[in-house]
């Protein structure tokens, strides 16, 4: 069977790794699955790209859209008439698309119009916000997906509850953290740890990218005034998402324990996070990583497509209210966080999980 592996921003890159992996590690005389890696170029810094290949040891891709930037609609049509092109010369037996990013909508759009069967990998999360793009997304590739690999019980309930059949749905784990246990011992400290005199769980990690977020100039001040506040005198080290760089260009920031730092490759990042106080973040990945970790884990959104992260594990949502944050972080200096566990099948193997089933088809 002929696979389309689809590719295209930093949350695809760590969640293929370990299914490719255990595609290339199936016995050579029995294996069934071939794949073909596309690559939307949907992100197109080199820290959020071409960085994480050669960290995570993902092949070239066979195929490269080089889609860049543009708005949203831009990017899902241009996508759209690359993969027309290449499913026009050769198609492929599935489709196999990750997460909840334009390149994952417009490929399984594309797909379906040439009769190809989809498979989404963390199929099944909602979040309930539709405001959010990746909402938007995960509920157009679900509507039209053929097979799903899930990550949680909650995302099995929703898509049982949207009318998909139980035989569809597969519950695998999250390949997300398969590569974050795959690279463990492998965790790099940034090129700036020493120069900025950084102590292991002696400064905060901050991530903003959420158009509600980062947008509105004064949206963005505000949070970082709480979080600059918030963390006292600790250092608070930034890795500044392009989306955010662009409303921070005006601005010199009055906050001298928020250290901008450019967008960093996957072993550093996470060494990062490891080694951390606390994250402070509006990204669903990182609350999965953290959750893993166990490093507390603030949420700057109202709502999760993880819910998973806060009822068992160290994630909590402070919500559109940036008051409750410094609540929070004072909860993290007087050591009153919670206890988290890991979820069910969160363990390292969902990838081989994924292949075996796909290896039966």
């Amino acid at each position: 069977m002929n696979v389309d592996i689809i590719v295209g921003t930093r949350p695809n890159f760590m969640k293929v790794a370990p299914i490719i992996r255990a595609i290339e590690e199936l016995p050579t005389e029995n294996r069934k699955l071939s794949y073909r890696l596309i690559h939307t170029s949907q992100h197109y810094d080199f820290n959020m790209s071409k960085s994480f290949f050669e960290q995570l040891g993902i092949p070239a891709p066979h195929n490269n859209f080089n889609i860049s930037s543009g708005s949203i609609t831009q990017q899902t049509a241009n996508i759209m008439l690359e993969y027309e092109k290449l499913l026009k010369s050769k198609v492929s037996d599935l489709c196999l698309v990750v997460g909840d990013v334009t390149s994952t909508m417009a490929c399984a759009i594309t797909a379906k119009r040439f009769n190809v069967r989809i498979a989404h990998v963390e199929g099944g999360i909602r979040s309930g916000d539709l405001s959010m793009p990746e909402e938007i997304n995960r509920i157009l590739t679900d509507s039209i997906s053929d097979i799903f690999f899930t990550t949680s019980k909650s995302a099995d309930e929703n898509l049982r509850k949207s009318g998909i059949s139980a035989d569809k749905i597969h519950f695998v784990g999250n390949t997300m953290i398969d590569t974050l246990m795959y690279n463990i011992d492998r965790l790099k400290k940034p090129s700036f740890w020493t120069s900025f005199g950084f102590e292991k769980k002696n400064y905060f990690v901050l991530t903003l990218h959420r158009p509600s977020n980062v947008d509105e100039v004064e949206s963005l001040l505000s949070i970082l005034e709480r979080v600059a506040k918030g963390g006292r005198s600790l250092p608070i080290v930034f890795p500044v998402h392009p989306r955010t760089k662009r409303s921070l260009l005006n601005f010199d920031l009055p906050y001298s324990n928020i250290l901008l730092v450019e967008p960093q490759p996957y072993l550093e990042f996470i060494y990062l996070v490891k080694n951390s106080k606390a994250v402070i973040t509006d990204s669903g990945g990182i609350t999965e990583e953290a959750t893993v970790l166990n490093v507390p884990c603030i949420t700057l959104r109202d709502s999760t497509e993880r819910p998973e992260t806060v009822t068992i594990g160290t994630n909590e949502l402070v919500g559109s209210d940036y008051n409750k944050l410094n609540i929070f972080m004072h909860k993290i200096f007087d050591e009153e966080w919670k206890s988290g566990c890991v979820p069910e099948k969160w363990d390292g193997y969902a990838a081989e999980r994924v292949v075996d089933y796909l290896s039966t088809l």
